[in-house]
């Protein structure tokens, strides 16, 4: 069963379901408990990119079942341990400020990129090194799936950069509290249409594949890219997106309101 291309469709949807909910529950307690120091978090959640690189380094010689699972997960854990160190304010970038208003679209896009620009640094290390520990590859699924992770970040930064009708910030914490406002609310740009057909034709493609080959990196790959497609049309479509991880957070904690001031008995 293992070796079937929808079983491991429904292996990818369940673990990018799961990685993304636990990653989203540690920052949320992080926020919460101001005890907790973000580079604490990002130092302790380093053997996550330590075992992807293993799981990656072993999965690009094994022309088997076996290797394409081992490069999803592989792929995976490094970029969820970079999207770790982005949430917890480590790896952003050299401005963390808000946007102010009235600033030209060039203006917007520079300071925008100045936000994340470590963060993308980071991105591109990712995949030169994913690409460079590919060369000569037996299974080149782990870098599949994180060129694919990165070509879909890619264009949704672009069109929240550009404009889009729905912002879904509930889930960032403090430290990227500044973020929403180097977005722009609108309807859909120009550039939405290219990459939802882009990420369609992927996913249509590899589905295609899968369905005549039952290989399960096709399976994979067809369902990462019809994730990736549906993240972008969240980004247009008023869906309740945020009840897919909302029960696995932490409740908020209530602030504390002063208490009602008594005068004792001497009237102080």
């Amino acid at each position: 069963m293992i070796a079937s291309a929808w079983f491991a469709a429904a292996v990818a949807c369940a673990l990018w379901w799961a990685s993304t909910g636990l990653i989203l529950r540690g920052i949320a307690v992080m926020d919460q408990r101001r005890d907790i120091a973000p580079g604490v978090v990002c130092v302790a959640s380093l053997p996550l990119l330590g075992l992807g690189a293993l799981l990656m380094s072993a999965a690009q010689a094994l022309p088997t079942t076996t290797g394409d699972y081992a490069g999803f997960v592989g792929a995976l854990a490094i970029w969820g341990w970079i999207e770790i160190s982005f949430l917890t304010g480590v790896i952003t970038g050299p401005r963390p400020f808000p946007c102010p208003a009235g600033i030209s679209h060039w203006e917007r896009f520079w300071r925008g990129f100045g936000t994340i620009a470590y963060h993308e640094a980071a991105l591109v290390l990712g995949l030169v090194a994913v690409i460079y520990a590919h060369t000569d590859a037996t299974n080149p699924t782990g870098l599949w799936v994180y060129a694919l992770l990165f070509a879909a970040r890619i264009s949704a930064k672009l069109n929240l950069f550009l404009g889009v009708p729905h912002v879904h910030s509930d889930f960032l914490p403090r430290a990227l509290a500044h973020m929403p406002s180097h977005f722009r609310r609108q309807r859909i740009n120009a550039l939405f249409p290219v990459s939802a057909a882009l990420l369609g034709w992927v996913a249509i493609a590899f589905a295609l594949r899968a369905t005549a080959s039952s290989d399960p990196r096709d399976g994979l790959i067809a369902a990462l890219a019809g994730l990736a497609l549906l993240e972008h049309v969240l980004l247009v479509l008023p869906l309740p997106d945020d009840k897919l991880w909302r029960w696995m957070l932490p409740a908020p904690k209530e602030e504390k309101s002063p208490k009602p001031f008594k005068e004792d008995a001497n009237g102080i």
